[in-house]
């Protein structure tokens, strides 16, 4: 299945901080190219987290390319939002690595996505129970027989 990115992660490898900080200002200034090389260089990484956060190979290798795919308008978003100044609590600058700021989503994705998978599934195939779903009704005001 990662055959296909095998040769990208190859050809796109990790670079120093000075160049990624270089790349993520020109990518905020418009240029496309400069986005797209960014996301190439880090589609490494995520295939990196996922085999880390995905323990089932069999998952990993059914939800892997989606779980790749949803990342992507994530990392695009991070690119956007990604502060070139800025400074830690004393004033200082403190340049972080663009890995640093997108690990933690890239990796609550993944958990996100097998979470609600694991619910759906439950709930599939376990009988609905009543009072627990009052309560959780109830919880957002959406049970009728709370008012």
């Amino acid at each position: 299945m990662w055959d296909a990115y095998q040769e990208v992660v190859r050809k796109y490898s990790p670079i120093s901080l000075q160049a990624e900080r270089k790349l993520i200002a020109l990518a905020q200034e418009g240029h496309q190219d400069s986005r797209d090389e960014l996301l190439l260089r880090h589609v490494g990484f995520v295939i990196f987290r996922l085999h880390r956060k995905v323990f089932r190979r069999e998952h990993l290798r059914r939800y892997g390319e989606d779980l790749l795919s949803e990342t992507i308008p994530l990392m695009l978003g991070k690119i956007d939002s990604y502060d070139l100044a800025y400074r830690d609590q004393s004033g200082r600058p403190k340049p972080v690595r663009f890995v640093s700021y997108i690990w933690k989503d890239t990796r609550g994705r993944a958990h996100h996505r097998f979470a609600e998978r694991a619910i759906t599934r439950r709930r599939e195939r376990e009988p609905p129970r009543r009072g627990l779903d009052r309560l959780a009704l109830k919880r957002f005001r959406l049970d009728p027989f709370s008012r």
